[in-house]
């Protein structure tokens, strides 16, 4: 290896920071992007459990009606 300056050092020093700026930048924006895509998915999953819970509580009603119609048959 040859004896480096210190001014190509420290350019290869910079070059390596870039580099890895670059890097970390490009992970960060597919962080990001994965971010984005799971609060939709979760947006999505929140609102089919409210509509299945309210879907639930109109069949729990319809069972009691249907409770309630059997027990004055049978009184």
């Amino acid at each position: 290896m040859q004896n480096q300056t210190p001014l190509s050092k420290l350019n290869d020093k910079v070059s390596a920071i870039v580099e890895q700026y670059n890097s970390s930048k490009e992970e960060n924006e597919a962080l990001r992007l994965e971010i984005v895509k799971l609060k939709v998915e979760n947006e999505a999953k929140n609102h089919e459990i409210e509509k299945l819970s309210e879907q639930n509580a109109l069949k729990d009603s319809e069972i009691e009606a249907i409770v309630e119609k059997l027990e004055s048959i049978l009184v």
